[in-house]
């Protein structure tokens, strides 16, 4: 049994952290909402803390899933002074590189470790136990992670040093921004062209069109129904720090500059809170 903390139960971190409380982990949570903790701890059998300098203290490994740099820099700025020397913070929020190369330098000059983790697979990843976690940092410290995070994870890998793990998370939205646009496109021509969208995607998800976003999201958009699961506005704070390293390196994302642009008009249709697939409520009906 290992001393864990967790530091955010929103919707990826609750079942997460449930997690790793069945797998027999003394799990520590805490969260802004007090009464959101509490109700994880009564769920789950773990323990929910006042705040996060009594969650960290004693855990050999604290794991984060909060909003977006700021708020990763404040749970940190908070957890370091309080944990462990010889501790692993891992965090699983969707931020930028250059933070999480700050904060693995910080984390190592006061004798802790830092691996920057972000995961792809949704709230329903979460639930199952399903996601997918993309790792950077140390790797004695990702050695000392990785079996603690198989409790919700189908795969785990480290892609490098500090910073790797989100720049993997960039390159998987970039790809999903692609693929859901153009899941969007064709779904709206075969509307167009008189034919049963759902009878087009039984045939043509068996050959090369086929996709994880046209397997559990073609007959939803089809329908208009967007309270799946990843929400926009979600999306395009990671659109966002996509398009920022690809200015710092020079990288040219033409296509994701436009989908980004694409996901702002269905924030104008009142679709902040949508998921993902909502594209396609740009061509109307």
């Amino acid at each position: 049994m290992t001393k864990l903390a967790f530091i955010g139960l929103g919707r990826m971190g609750y079942p997460m952290a449930g997690h790793l409380a069945r797998a027999g982990h003394a799990v520590a949570a805490f969260n802004r909402t007090r009464t959101r903790a509490d109700a994880w701890a009564n769920e789950f059998g773990g323990r929910a803390a006042a705040t996060v300098v009594e969650a960290v203290s004693g855990a050999d490994i604290v794991f984060s899933c909060v909003g977006d740099d700021p708020d990763i820099r404040e749970v940190a700025n908070l957890a370091f002074a309080a944990m462990t020397r010889g501790a692993v913070f891992v965090d699983h929020t969707t931020g930028s590189a250059m933070l999480a190369e700050e904060l693995a330098r910080e984390a190592a000059a006061k004798g802790l470790a830092f691996v920057d983790a972000p995961v792809s697979g949704g709230e329903a990843g979460a639930q199952k136990g399903q996601l997918t976690v993309m790792c950077g940092g140390d790797e004695a410290a990702y050695a000392k992670a990785e079996p603690v995070m198989r409790a919700y994870a189908k795969m785990v890998k480290r892609l490098g040093p500090a910073g790797a793990g989100q720049k993997t998370k960039m390159v998987n939205q970039i790809c999903i921004a692609g693929v859901v646009q153009g899941l969007a496109e064709a779904i709206h021509f075969a509307e167009k062209a008189g034919l049963d969208p759902n009878a087009v995607v039984e045939v043509i998800s068996k050959g090369a069109a086929q996709s994880w976003q046209m397997e559990n999201r073609a007959a939803t958009m089809h329908d208009r129904k967007f309270d799946f699961g990843f929400a926009v506005e979600w999306m395009r704070k990671d659109l966002r720090i996509a398009l920022a390293e690809a200015r710092k390196t020079g990288a040219q994302l033409p296509l994701t500059a436009l989908v980004d642009q694409f996901y702002a008009d269905v924030e104008r249709q009142g679709g902040k809170r949508w998921d993902t697939s909502s594209l396609i409520a740009r061509f109307g009906r």
